[in-house]
């Protein structure tokens, strides 16, 4: 992998998303297997939690946005209306089994939850078996804008199909830890956001123009940020330029650094996870979304 993957790589899954002594070389070699990305692997399987449907209505729709069928996974209690919403938004692996049981975990607590594949236009991530291949062919082709006329459809469907979208809420990992950042600028009607570890900085191109921190003194909608101090890929100096950014605004924003944890420390099929911030993560995710009238 050449030097400038190797930055986009460690900028987008952060740096200390690779396992201690595992060759990346290898790491980038993995073959897919079931669903998950090379990128993800080693697979933690003896860690990784598993949700049912007892009880939901839980699947993958396909919502038709400008001409194009955009797979969203579904999951919500069964026969239920009046739904608070939240809106699920994956890494850069996709929709795959660990984003799809959030949202099952998500719907088990009163929620319709939608996690949209939102690469779906450039490619299938689960394809690629590398990190630099899956970059370069589907996650650096993928506009912003894109992004948010799809979530902004995404709602729609949520509106019509038993949610209520005046208790509406967005949270995302690593890739869409930043759409989660983005999405609450674009769209004032989101009641709370909860960010994991998304680039706050990062490169900026014609197909994303703007960072999370510069779009912060803009922002409304109160954001809670969950990241690492230990994430080699997302400093904590870009931290507190997004905190001094977040001040010129009146949104209320707020962070939470778990100081023993680097990267994807919610990934919970990854070598990365750390259990105890993972689930007080979780438990700080569903506080803020109570208290800023999402649930």
């Amino acid at each position: 992998m050449d030097d400038q993957m190797q930055q986009d790589a460690k900028s987008l899954i952060g740096a200390s998303a690779f396992p201690d002594g595992f060759d990346r070389r290898t790491f980038m070699k993995v073959s897919i297997g079931t669903g998950i990305a090379a990128a993800a692997l080693p697979v933690a399987a003896q860690t990784m939690i598993k949700t049912d449907t007892d009880g939901l209505t839980a699947g993958t729709i396909k919502i038709t946005v400008n001409g194009k069928e955009v797979p969203v996974y579904r999951a919500q209690p069964a026969g239920k209306k009046d739904l608070p919403v939240v809106l699920v938004i994956s890494e850069i692996f996709g929709v795959h089994e660990h984003i799809a049981d959030v949202a099952r975990r998500f719907a088990k607590l009163g929620y319709l939850a939608l996690a949209p594949e939102l690469f779906i236009r450039q490619g299938d991530a689960s394809a690629y078996s590398s990190i630099p291949e899956l970059i370069k062919e589907v996650v650096s082709k993928v506009p912003d804008q894109q992004v948010m006329t799809d979530l902004d459809a995404v709602v729609a469907y949520a509106k019509a199909n038993g949610g209520n979208t005046d208790k509406l809420g967005i949270t995302g990992f690593c890739w869409g830890g930043r759409i989660t950042w983005l999405y609450s600028a674009h769209n004032p009607k989101v009641k709370a956001g909860v960010a994991w570890y998304g680039q706050l900085l990062g490169n900026k191109s014609e197909l994303n123009p703007m960072s999370a921190a510069e779009l912060a003194p803009t922002l409304t909608v109160p954001v809670l940020g969950l990241y690492g101090g230990k994430d080699t890929g997302i400093s904590q100096d870009s931290i507190a330029t997004m905190k001094a950014a977040l001040a010129k605004g009146s949104s209320k924003s707020e962070f939470i650094v778990f100081a023993n944890s680097g990267h994807a420390f919610h990934a919970d099929y990854r070598p990365s996870y750390v259990e105890a911030d993972a689930k007080e993560g979780w438990k700080n995710c569903l506080a803020w979304f109570k208290a800023h009238g999402v649930a």
